[in-house]
């Protein structure tokens, strides 16, 4: 009988917002440097934040709102992860010789976002160790969760894939068993890396077991512990 591979602590979707903000780590003058070179701008649902490929001038605070960060090739999308409020978006354009984005990011619900001049929020990093330190935490937090995307993606069959995106969306997304969602099924198609049938006729099997209750977009997961255990046996 296979193993369940051990993916406890993996997360499919999402990093967690962090209580403690970066902006905390900023001495008083550095916090004036940040608001004096950058910009608060309000997205409507939908919209897109920055193209992949576009030139790198900004590093993009999520003030509040849903997006998605991913990659687009043709009529197909990759979504690498969610971002939620207190979410630092672009810093993967921070380091020398890449001046371009490697992804693009749009907007799931109303957001707003800061943008912040990357020389600016550049020179923090160098002049101010405490803080460099926390963004490289949260590279890695991010770098860490984009394994486990890949790992799910790759390795897990459709029914693991969608358990996995249902547990992250209700622990890290929404904390809560029971929520609206604010993503189509063909959103849950890319997160899953599914056809948007595929996923419909997933869900109303999921339904059908009785491990989730569906209501138009509300969704409650009924039985978290045969979830994990789906997600776990991939």
């Amino acid at each position: 009988m296979n193993q369940p591979i051990d993916t406890k602590g993996i997360s499919h979707c999402s990093v967690f917002d962090s209580e403690k903000s970066w902006y905390n780590f900023l001495t008083e003058d550095e916090k004036m440097l940040i608001d004096q070179n950058s910009v608060s701008i309000s997205f409507k649902k939908g919209e897109t934040v920055c193209k992949r490929g576009a030139f790198a001038t900004h590093i993009y605070y999520l003030e509040d709102g849903l997006v998605k960060v991913y990659l687009e090739e043709k009529n197909k999308n990759l979504i690498l992860m969610l971002a939620i409020r207190n979410n630092l978006l672009g810093m993967a354009a921070i380091f020398e010789g890449n001046n371009k984005l490697p992804y693009s990011v749009t907007t799931y619900t109303d957001s707003s976002v800061r943008m912040i001049d990357i020389q600016i929020f550049k020179q923090l990093l160098k002049q101010n160790s405490e803080f460099s330190y926390h963004i490289i935490n949260l590279l890695n937090e991010k770098t860490a969760q984009i394994y486990g995307r890949f790992f799910s993606l790759s390795q897990k069959q459709l029914h693991g894939r969608l358990a996995d995106i249902l547990l992250c969306l209700s622990n890290r997304i929404f904390k809560s068993n029971s929520f609206e969602l604010p993503l189509s099924r063909a959103d849950l198609g890319d997160l899953t890396g599914m056809s948007t049938e595929s996923v419909i006729r997933m869900m109303k099997d999921f339904k059908k077991d009785g491990l989730i209750d569906m209501h138009g977009k509300n969704i409650e997961l009924l039985d978290i512990e045969r979830l994990e255990r789906i997600s776990d046996f991939g």
